[in-house]
């Protein structure tokens, strides 16, 4: 829906009047939010109802209170009970294409008698030749959190408003339907929810059309959105015990990449995070899982844009690696774990800081791999040992690795 300006004049830092406790949900739980407070949900009104996917997870010490939902800029979206009842407070504001985030009420008042048509791909030549030309067409965009298929959702929409060119009489509305991780069950939420914006009207889907050709219009569209992938966005991130050489190897593959020429690198190192970005921590386990995340955050980011980042931090928690990985593919980038695996013994042989022998006297508490543990992923891209090798020929191993993937070829 349209986004609505204050009547007051700006309040950027408003002051907060009610005590309730306060979280941000999840990319998929502020998606079935919206659609919960527009009626797109109905019958369902809440989070976990009985049977329902649409769920809501609180941290442990808000868990069954009332809680004030807010988006991620910090603005209070509605009032969660602790039995799930949802109260809406306000309606997300901004974001591409807000206009085109109709409720249901809106769309029966602007499109009573229409065909509803609900668009999960972008369409081809062949599909939008199948859509009547009257009555009128509402596209029903889905684009929550895992729904497109194969887009972004804001790839998906304008290839669906550069689809409906070719109608006479078409409309856009986006529908953040997200995906729950079961088929079936998000089959027939797919329904309930398509139903309650239809309310009534003529449903169609578009047959399957995997081979068929795009138009010239929808094609630019993907072809921005889903670049080929080595001009993806990119995040490099090395894991592995202290003294393994994972940032050695990393400096290496920075340099090897720039001195190739056609991508742009950042480097976030370890312990230049620590001075610049990271100032302040501690090295108790949250700290440096905070440390983790905002590393991931930052690399994120360089990924969304288009380029290449490198992180070579310890991330000895199998947890915070899966959150860099999460946050890296909701960016639209490519996420490749390198493993450097060197045994501990060999770590500890280099040693060339002498933080293993301080971590067996005790004088350094939390050290991974001594006296806090080091989860070896099972999900890295390539593994390397770094022990008894050159640099290159270590950093061949990951060179191979990158070039079979079709990320990053420097050969």
């Amino acid at each position: 829906m349209p986004a609505r300006l204050p009547t007051a004049g700006w309040q950027d830092d408003a002051v907060p009047t009610d005590p309730l406790p306060q979280h941000c949900p999840t990319p998929r739980e502020l998606d079935d939010l919206e659609l919960l407070v527009s009626g797109a949900l109905a019958p369902l009104t809440g989070f976990n109802e009985p049977g329902s996917p649409v769920t809501l997870s609180l941290p442990p010490e808000v868990a069954g209170q009332d809680v004030e939902l807010v988006d991620p800029e910090g603005l209070p979206l509605a009032r969660v009970t602790g039995d799930g009842s949802v109260a809406s407070l306000t309606h997300a504001q901004f974001g591409p294409f807000r206009r085109l985030y109709l409720t249901p009420g809106e769309v029966r008042e602007r499109h009573a008698g229409s065909v509803f048509v609900p668009v999960s791909g972008p369409l081809t030549r062949g599909q939008v030749a199948t859509l009547p030309t009257d009555p009128p067409v509402v596209l029903l965009v889905l684009v929550g959190a895992g729904t497109p298929e194969g887009l972004s959702p804001v790839g998906l929409i304008r290839a669906t408003l550069a689809a409906a060119e070719a109608l006479p009489q078409a409309s856009v509305v986006a529908v953040p339907l997200a995906s729950h991780g079961d088929p079936t069950a998000d089959h027939l939420l797919g329904h309930q929810v398509v139903g309650n914006y239809a309310a009534g009207d003529e449903v169609r889907g578009v047959t399957d059309d995997d081979e068929g050709d795009l138009s010239d219009e929808v094609a630019a569209v993907v072809d921005f959105d889903r670049p080929p992938a080595d001009e993806r966005g990119l995040v490099l991130f090395f894991t592995g015990l202290s003294g393994s050489g994972k940032s050695t190897l990393a400096r290496a593959l920075q340099d090897r990449i720039l001195e190739g020429g056609r991508r742009t690198v950042t480097s976030l190192d370890g312990d230049v995070v620590r001075r610049n970005l990271s100032a302040g921590l501690s090295f108790s386990r949250e700290d440096r899982e905070t440390n983790i995340r905002r590393i991931g955050w930052v690399a994120a980011e360089v990924s969304r844009h288009g380029g290449v980042a490198i992180c070579s931090p310890i991330a000895p928690f199998d947890e915070t690696r899966q959150q860099v990985r999460a946050m890296v593919e909701d960016a639209g980038g490519e996420f490749f774990l390198i493993h450097v695996a060197t045994p501990l013994e060999e770590c500890e042989r280099r040693d060339r800081k002498g933080l293993y022998a301080k971590a067996r006297a005790g004088e350094i508490p939390e050290f991974t791999g001594i006296s806090s543990p080091y989860e070896e992923p099972d999900d890295a891209a390539v593994r390397v040992d770094t022990t008894g090798r050159s640099i290159e020929d270590a950093l061949a191993d990951v060179e191979r690795a990158l070039a079979a993937a079709g990320l990053l070829d420097l050969g």
